[in-house]
């Protein structure tokens, strides 16, 4: 496993936990002889909460930020709204407008997930390399784009790109599975191993059946069992990480 980021490099939300773990670590007894008359007037003078209330007190003790949690979830469900109906009307009839916008959406995707394997697999931390290395990935996304939108839509030279970039991905990942010590690394090699064989799906197509399944429709099937354990091992990731990051904080504390 890349070592995690160093203190005072890392994420917004990292770094204000790291400071308010060291501010109480560092208040000692004098903090708690000042919260004494608090508690003292709070045992005289009873006060009766509401339930609503006392949820959103036991809530805050365990979320950091309840509010922004609750607007990030709303926000979530609006975008979750809007890639539904997105997709119900890009393969609802394939006209010319739906093939662009399907086109188009994947590479996009495809290359905006390349960049961060990049970045993750070879801990990219310093902001000059992040954008020497996210550069040329754009730049062939977007000309990839104009070409397709606005020169030939060319289906076959679209699955070329779409499918080099998603081999790309799956080396990246399964070498960073090969020499890191992720206690998720399971989940990633299944992800990488199915993902390189529905990937089949998309290069050798095979008429549908019954007028319904082809090779297309089952690879989207495939993909949805792929991305509950894929969303499973960012957020293990995302714990291992933070862990490792407020250890390391802690342990230049002391």
């Amino acid at each position: 496993m890349s070592p995690p980021h160093e203190v005072g490099r890392g994420p917004w939300f990292l770094l204000r936990r790291i400071r308010v773990s060291e501010n109480i670590t560092q208040s000692g007894p004098t903090e708690q002889r000042t919260s004494q008359p608090n508690d003292q007037l709070a045992r005289q003078k009873p006060t009766k909460e509401t339930d609503m209330v006392a949820m959103m007190r036991r809530a805050h003790g365990h979320c950091q930020d309840p509010a922004s949690v609750t607007f990030s979830v709303l926000s979530l469900a609006m975008h979750f709204h809007g890639w539904l109906s997105f997709f119900i009307t890009l393969y609802y009839k394939d006209v010319d407008i739906t093939k662009r916008l399907d086109y188009s959406s994947a590479i996009a995707v495809l290359g905006f997930s390349l960049i961060v394997s990049i970045l993750r697999t070879f801990d990219v931390r310093v902001e000059a390399a992040r954008v020497m290395v996210s550069a040329p990935v754009l730049a062939l996304v977007t000309t990839h784009l104009l070409y397709i939108n606005f020169y030939k839509l060319d289906y076959g030279w679209n699955m070329i790109v779409c499918v080099a970039m998603g081999v790309a991905q799956l080396f990246l990942w399964a070498r960073w599975a090969v020499v890191s010590r992720h206690p998720s690394n399971w989940k990633l090699w299944v992800v990488v191993i199915a993902s390189g064989l529905a990937m089949l799906l998309e290069t050798y197509d095979f008429p549908s059946y019954g007028g319904y399944f082809d090779a297309h429709s089952i690879w989207h099937l495939a993909t949805v069992l792929l991305t509950i354990l894929w969303w499973s091992f960012i957020r293990d990731d995302a714990e291992f990480r933070t862990s490792s990051l407020l250890k390391k904080s802690k342990t230049k504390a002391k």
